[in-house]
């Protein structure tokens, strides 16, 4: 089989540790409004959604009127949290020192945000490409595939030979419509039970826990066709 010849990691909840900081805060906010729902309920329906998308889901839902103030609240009690709370993914530097192959970070937090939690986690002089699908022109969200595959091109890579590595499984669609092969990861404050499940039924082709496992099971499915 051709060999990988790039890797798109996703960045919160694989590289920082911000989902549980965004489920927390998101949370609290839709309680406030009459959303009931738990930190962890947050991070197993939404994680990898912007608020945004999470406040049209509600809305459709429940029916509830969302304040036009919320969505601005909720980024900056994120952002102000993320300066004094954000820290990497054990690993993380590792990897992006180690993986041996061209790389990109696609995410679907904003330029600003990136910034924040890449700076503060000392990462942001290890990620030289660096995409935003809240923030290109053009580009959808995850599960679109579009950052995925703006990422490839601008690489010059093949989608067939490209790795991806998401938490989210909004993120593990985005790239297997994509066209690419996906390792789903659990390593991040905010999994929960049956996670690993869900990538797996998402179109993971496998699931690992540690940051670390990432480039010899990469290397692993890269010497035969895709599983399932």
């Amino acid at each position: 089989m051709p060999a990988p010849e790039f890797v798109i990691f996703d960045c919160d909840g694989v590289l920082v540790d911000s989902e549980v900081i965004a489920s927390r805060v998101d949370a609290k906010l839709l309680s406030s409004i009459g959303y009931e729902i738990t930190p962890e309920e947050m991070s197993e329906r939404f994680a990898g959604l912007t608020f945004k998308d999470i406040l049209l889901v509600v809305e459709a839902e429940a029916n509830i009127p969302i304040p036009a103030s919320l969505l601005g609240d909720a980024d900056k009690e994120i952002d102000r949290r993320l300066r004094r709370e954000i820290k990497s993914i054990e690993g993380a530097a590792w990897l992006l020192q180690s993986v041996g192959l061209p790389f990109a970070v696609c995410s679907n937090s904003g330029y600003g945000r990136l910034d924040i939690t890449l700076t503060a986690t000392g990462l942001k002089p290890l990620v030289k490409l660096l995409y935003s699908a809240k923030d290109e022109e053009g580009v959808m969200e995850k599960p679109a595939p579009d950052v995925y595959l703006m990422a490839a091109e601008k690489a010059g890579a093949n989608p067939d030979r490209t790795f991806v590595l998401e938490d989210s499984t909004h993120g593990v669609h985005g790239a297997n419509r994509a066209g690419m092969r996906v390792i789903g990861f659990t390593g991040g404050s905010h999994t929960y039970p049956g996670h690993a499940d869900k990538l797996l039924e998402a179109g993971a082709e496998t699931v690992i826990t540690k940051l670390r496992d990432f480039p010899a099971t990469m290397e692993a499915l890269g010497s035969f066709g895709r599983l399932g």
